[in-house]
């Protein structure tokens, strides 16, 4: 598909044989414009034209979603002046880590215009199987400890997926059983293991699963990270930008790109600068949280399999028209599972980062709250509810936000009925955006 100057960027979905990097072709659906948000361009002025143009056309990429946490970031400021502190900027680190993943488990199965109820729960399932391990009489090792959880978890969502694509039923009435069963496993699992928690919680005495979360990098290891992010950021773009070019389609002009890289960095710099503060009244605490660097690594990965991988153009393809994927010969059944199996095993990756948090695992985890925690931080970040559109960093961004609004709003002594309220509200925005973003589309 080639593209002119003057092009309205559309989300155009073609079945046919499609030519891949190996020369060879094969049949899949292509969403094109639903995931590649960059055109070629002349000028900034042209490419904020076009930029305008897509906005218009449905997809306005992360920008909202980045315009209204600094909006909130503004706001907690002014209104408790401890909130850009060290001190809670790294406990705000700590508890984005388990929202954001968690977020990132949901976009799996937003993705294909499914839901998951029960991610919540199914990571706390995980959790408890890893603290229950490494705190038995004869503990595992922790490495397979975590590894049990994990699998554990990617097996739960895995059966949920069978049932789902076997008896075609829809996956909210499916993932509502399993949170209500998972509820109930929960709590048979503390009855079971009475040898190793008190009061119905499994306290966390590992050091290694406790520094994932509490534990910090060097002064210096934190500049390198920073520095390892923009450079491979950079890398990520350039390449982008000249395959597309080189592909005959377009890219942003390079001065949109260095103004990216260049904000990346300044608030990557701020971030390390100030977590490298100390921030205990005796000794030294400082750095920036390992947790940081666990989501960092997460995104990549995921990034890279949504955008670079078959498996990830199947997904937006099944999300954008399932009954075109499947008339190309895309196996629909095998990608929800596998979908659903990828949001189990970041369930169990929640479960760990959770457990690392509080240092503990409770079998009154509110996965119920908790699940909505991950609906709501997708759908900030700009996944669609309707399948086919978002990616993996808007699903960051949006449990980021999440995470401020749960710092923030504690921080001003609101409690759990502020974090509803404003959580619903930010949700309701973004919906609400995602709903007229889809109508002004189908209009034009």
């Amino acid at each position: 598909m080639t593209s002119t100057e003057n092009q309205e960027p559309t989300t155009e979905r073609a079945t046919g044989p499609v030519a891949v990097a190996g020369g060879t072709e094969e049949p899949v659906v292509v969403a094109a414009a639903a995931t590649s948000p960059d055109l070629l361009v002349n000028s900034l002025g042209e490419y904020a034209r076009l930029w305008l143009r897509r906005v218009r056309s449905g997809d306005s990429g992360a920008l909202p979603v980045i315009i209204g946490l600094i909006a909130l970031v503004i706001y907690f400021q002014v209104s408790q002046s401890t909130f850009l502190s060290a001190d809670n900027i790294a406990n705000l680190m700590g508890q984005a880590g388990w929202i954001i993943t968690i977020a990132m488990a949901q976009v799996f199965i937003l993705l294909l215009g499914e839901i998951d109820l029960s991610v919540g729960f199914n990571a706390a399932i995980g959790g408890t199987i890893t603290m229950w391990l490494v705190s038995i009489s004869h503990p595992w090792p922790t490495g397979l400890a975590i590894l049990a959880g994990l699998v554990v978890c990617a097996a739960i969502a895995a059966i949920e997926g069978l049932i789902i694509v076997w008896l075609k039923i829809p996956s909210f009435v499916v993932t509502l059983a399993g949170l209500l069963g998972l509820n109930g496993v929960l709590i048979w699992l503390f009855d079971a293991s009475h040898a190793v928690s008190v009061g119905g919680t499994i306290a966390n005495h590992n050091n290694f699963i406790n520094d994932i979360v509490n534990g910090n990098l060097s002064a210096t290891g934190g500049w390198i990270v920073l520095i390892a992010a923009v450079v491979l950021g950079a890398i990520f773009m350039i390449m982008r930008d000249r395959r597309r070019v080189a592909n005959g389609l377009e890219a942003p002009p390079l001065g949109v790109t260095l103004l990216k890289l260049g904000t990346m960095a300044v608030i990557g710099a701020a971030l390390v600068w100030v977590l490298n503060i100390n921030r205990a009244a005796f000794g030294t605490l400082e750095g920036v949280p390992w947790v940081v660097v666990v989501v960092l690594v997460l995104l990549l990965a995921t990034s890279v399999l949504l955008m670079r991988t078959k498996f990830g153009r199947y997904i937006y393809a099944v999300g954008g028209n399932a009954e075109a994927a499947r008339r190309a010969g895309i196996n629909l059944n095998r990608m929800r599972v596998m979908a659903f199996t990828l949001a189990g095993l970041f369930a169990g990756i929640t479960g760990i980062l959770y457990s690392s948090y509080l240092g503990s695992m409770s079998e009154n985890f509110p996965g119920g709250q908790y699940v909505l925690y991950s609906v709501a931080g997708g759908v900030i970040g700009g996944v669609s509810l309707f399948g086919g559109r978002g990616r993996m960093l808007g699903a960051v961004l949006g449990g980021f936000v999440v995470a401020v609004i749960y710092n923030g709003v504690d921080l001003l002594g609101l409690g759990a009925a502020g974090q509803y309220i404003w959580t619903a509200l930010v949700l309701l925005a973004a919906v609400t955006l995602d709903a007229l973003a889809r109508r002004g589309s189908a209009v034009r």
